[in-house]
Parts: structure tokens; C-alpha cells; sequence
């Protein structure tokens, strides 16, 4: 993501194309198969800023009430098991800038294939004088490294947190496919 324009397309699927997404939901793939999850269907797909990472919405910004960020890179061909995700996203933290009242444990799990480290922190949104958390998780396999940020105020925490469970339990990365309209990975 970032290295050229941003572009969202609609595909029509194929017939038998294979794609599955929870109820509810619709499939959300970037670098055809680099990232790939589910997410609330009447959800609002955006760039962010910097076209460098892509932005999920509930609704329409500025009238949205949480923001899921997503953004990867595409590692060196080399082995990274002595650099685990979980070391990065723990790391992160002496960076963020943010005033964070509560930091919780750090997550780790392993499914097929991908190794997930994720968090939550809660802080006092300066602007709206609010608590908010923000969840992070960082995700890896093969040579693609996935970070996931999302944000909402406290107060809607438990409705939010369905949300998160879905992007974790359907995230894939690493997958690869010729033609997106057609659900199977190149083997």
C-alpha cells in the first residue's frame, strides 16, 4: 500500500467463485490476497491521508463513531522467527504518542499460519475530551507483515468488539490470487 494510487473496484464474482464472508459481513482484500478479512457490511471503505494505509468507517466521516485501519509490508525474503510480532507490537508502544490511561496485555496466537500479536490501550481523545481504545494488532506470514488499528470510544466497547473478533478470526494474509472475482488462492 503506498506505492501508487488507491483504487477501489467492485468486482462481479464468477459463478462457483468459492468466497465466504460471515453473515453480515463483506470480504475487504488489498494486493490481491496480501490482506485479506471481513468486515460489517454497511461499513465505509476510504485511503487515508497518506494513501498509505486504508481506513474503515462505520459511517460516512466525520459522522463516524470508529475507524479501522489497515496497512502492510512486503518483507525481505529472509528468515524474521527471531523478531516475533508480538516483540514488534510491544516496541510500538514507547512511540505512541497518545496520553494512554490503561495498557493491556499483549495477545499472541498463532492460526493457521499467521502469527498475531494484538493489544488495547484506552486514552483520553484530546479533542472530544472522551475515552477512547484503540486495538492494534500486528500480523505476519510468509513475507507479508499486516498492522490493524482500531478505534472507538470506550462507551461502545462490547458492540465493538464483535467487529474486532470477526477482522482477527477471517484475517489471511499471504494469499494470493490471479483474479479476485474468482474466491480460490493460486496454489
Amino acid at each position: 500500500m503506498g506505492r501508487g494510487k488507491w483504487r477501489q473496484r467492485t468486482l462481479p464474482l464468477k459463478d462457483g467463485h468459492g468466497w465466504k464472508a460471515e453473515p453480515g459481513c463483506k470480504i475487504f482484500m488489498a494486493g490481491r490476497g496480501a490482506v485479506r478479512f471481513d468486515f460489517p457490511q454497511e461499513w465505509v471503505v476510504k485511503p487515508a491521508d497518506k494513501d498509505i494505509s486504508i481506513e474503515l468507517f462505520d459511517k460516512q466521516p466525520p459522522d463516524d463513531d470508529c475507524r479501522l485501519a489497515v496497512s502492510y509490508l512486503v518483507l525481505a525474503p529472509i528468515d524474521w522467527s527471531g523478531l516475533p510480532v508480538a516483540t514488534l507490537l510491544e516496541s510500538s508502544a514507547e512511540v505512541d504518542t497518545r496520553p494512554i490511561t490503561t495498557r493491556g496485555e499483549v495477545r499472541v496466537e498463532n492460526r493457521a499460519g499467521i502469527d498475531i500479536a494484538w493489544r488495547e490501550v484506552r486514552f483520553v481523545d484530546p479533542t472530544e475530551q472522551r475515552e477512547a481504545c484503540s486495538l492494534t494488532c500486528m500480523a505476519r506470514k510468509g513475507r507479508i507483515q499486516a498492522l490493524i488499528t482500531f478505534d472507538f470510544w470506550s462507551s461502545q466497547r462490547d458492540a465493538r468488539l464483535k467487529a474486532w473478533q470477526t477482522v482477527l478470526k477471517s484475517l489471511r494474509l499471504d494469499e494470493y490470487h490471479i483474479d479476485p472475482r474468482w474466491g480460490r488462492p493460486l496454489a
